[in-house]
């Protein structure tokens, strides 16, 4: 075998061994997720009782959601997610890596679900929320996920976030006053207890037009379930 091919194939075999691990480690983690949900239910169902806003379904689109793709597109992909949940990281990149083969026919909703033992991570929702206020929700929601290994293991992150509100541009007057806002509480619980009700019980979960469906783990799978969710 040639120098140049012996190259390509331990590419090809590391690239293999990087994929498995990531499905691994999904694995491992969508399994921890699992157990410490549990606890959240109560803790959101009452906090729930403090609010009187609506929370959607999953296979219903409100006004108040969060909307990347297709806004006419036959597939709803509904995701409740935690910013500090590393699964949650993976489930994304996973989204993103198939996006060229999907976009076209997904809406994709992201509702939050911040566990309580991840302790930035409610934080981590409002300053989406916040950012959402001046039209960034997407551009946070990414850089809070690509970040995610830094900022997650710091003990206080507030200048972290507020410099990611600051690189987007947004007024930071109106990002302060919005961020401490009642309303921006009540919409991050309101989509907890909307998840707890259709049966979330870990992070990431993903509903397919209103059905709950095991977290894919690779684009292959999840390109899949959207070829046979448009095909219903």
């Amino acid at each position: 075998m040639s120098s140049r091919k012996a190259e390509q194939r331990r590419i090809k075999e590391e690239k293999q061994g990087a994929a498995r691990r990531r499905e691994q480690l999904l694995g491992r983690l969508l399994k921890v997720g699992v157990g410490l949900a549990a606890l959240l239910i109560i803790v959101v169902l009452v906090q729930g009782l403090g609010s009187s806003a609506q929370a959607p379904a999953p296979a219903v689109v409100a006004a108040s959601d969060h909307v990347r793709g297709n806004p006419g597109a036959p597939v709803t992909l509904t995701v409740y997610g935690d910013f500090q949940c590393p699964a949650c990281r993976i489930g994304e990149d996973l989204i993103a890596n198939s996006w060229r083969q999907i976009g076209d026919r997904v809406q994709l909703v992201f509702r939050h679900y911040p566990l309580g033992q991840h302790r930035h991570a409610f934080l981590a929702a409002r300053y989406a929320e916040a950012a959402a206020r001046q039209g960034r929700f997407w551009e946070m929601h990414d850089q809070l996920y690509a970040q995610q290994d830094m900022w997650s293991t710091l003990p206080s992150v507030d200048n972290v976030f507020s410099g990611y509100a600051r690189d987007l541009g947004l007024d930071m007057d109106q990002f302060a006053a919005d961020l401490d806002s009642t309303a921006i509480r009540d919409k991050i619980v309101t989509d907890q207890r909307g998840g707890t009700r259709a049966g979330v019980r870990g992070t990431p979960s993903f509903f397919i037009n209103g059905r709950l469906i095991p977290t894919p783990r690779t684009v292959p799978e999840l390109v899949t379930l959207v070829n046979q969710a448009q095909g219903n």
